[in-house]
């Protein structure tokens, strides 16, 4: 059975270029918000359900408008609670059922997962790695990469977990505040330490 390494951190943190070191030495990567995207395609059965809690987000082939869907969860905590609970079963039934393909061709397999703990999917993990960052790095980093004010970045990092959180949670914090290099050469002194356990 191959060994699952999931990957999370802070927004703006740079879990991208990190993932990109893995799959560079080997690492099969599932991308979350790819797997996301995949249970919510037109006619899918999460759509369905969801389809019955926000009829006004979808059109009679079940598309999901994205945007009407985001302006109604991120303002209210409890219709984020309600999505994220009809969500998250569907995408950890996709994961594993990833895991399972890629095992037969892979030793270790990396689970790029923004929302790892939010979606209980650490629980499928052997080793946790997550990428910070202070907090200024990050909106640096975010308000360029995105395009996006310093307000809606700061609204977006306060619904996410403090570097606390992954210090107690994870096997391993990169914190990545320097250099994209002292990055690289910290996630490969980890993926030494990995395939030596």
């Amino acid at each position: 059975m191959s060994k699952v390494i999931g990957l999370t951190g802070q927004s703006g943190a740079g879990k991208t270029s990190v993932s990109e070191v893995f799959r560079m030495n080997g690492f099969a990567v599932i991308n979350c918000d790819i797997v996301a995207r995949q249970v919510t395609e037109p006619g899918s059965e999460c759509n369905k359900e969801l389809a019955k809690h926000f009829p006004d987000c979808f059109d009679k082939a079940y598309k999901l408008d994205r945007q009407k869907l985001a302006s109604q969860v991120f303002s209210d905590k409890a219709k984020l609670e309600l999505l994220d609970s009809i969500v998250y079963p569907h995408i950890n039934e996709l994961i594993k059922q990833r895991i399972s393909e890629l095992s037969e061709e892979y030793q270790y397999i990396l689970l790029d997962a923004p929302t790892l703990f939010e979606a209980g999917a650490d629980k499928l993990c052997d080793i946790i790695v997550a990428v910070t960052a202070d907090k200024d790095t990050r909106l640096q980093r975010i308000t360029e990469r995105d395009g996006i004010s310093k307000e809606l970045a700061e609204k977006r990092f306060s619904s996410q977990h403090s570097e606390e959180f992954f210090e107690e949670k994870c096997s391993y914090v990169i914190r990545n505040n320097g250099s994209r290099e002292k990055a690289e050469k910290e996630t490969l002194e980890i993926i030494k330490l990995i395939k030596e356990k």
